[in-house]
């Protein structure tokens, strides 16, 4: 068994944050890119104004209604992917940043 000293590990301690930090980094980029307004979302959202405006056309407030309603769950879940890339990004910043203050508190000597 390898004994370490309080200083290695403060060095330990600090790389594993630094690399969560990167990962949580990473992962909230590839969510907001990927997830924010994906393919389907943009299909389903351009059938759901097709839907309304045939509802319209045809005078029926109960379809208009649906697609009304399909269009702000729509922006719920955009809102709710982007929230949540922006949070990791965040997260990952704030232990970058933790990663680096533990590093300072290491005695030099």
């Amino acid at each position: 068994m390898i004994p370490l000293t309080l200083r290695d590990m403060q060095i330990v301690i600090a790389g594993s944050v630094f690399l969560l930090g990167f990962l949580c980094i990473l992962m909230g980029a590839f969510v907001l890119i990927s997830r924010g307004y994906s393919r389907e979302v943009r299909a389903l959202a351009a059938h759901t104004a097709r839907l309304a405006q045939k509802g319209v056309a045809q005078e029926v407030s109960g379809l208009v209604t649906g697609a009304s309603q399909l269009v702000g769950a729509i922006n719920e879940l955009v809102r709710t992917a982007s929230g949540i890339g922006v949070f990791l990004i965040s997260l990952g910043l704030v232990m970058i940043v933790s990663s680096f203050w533990v590093l300072q508190q290491i005695p030099v000597a």
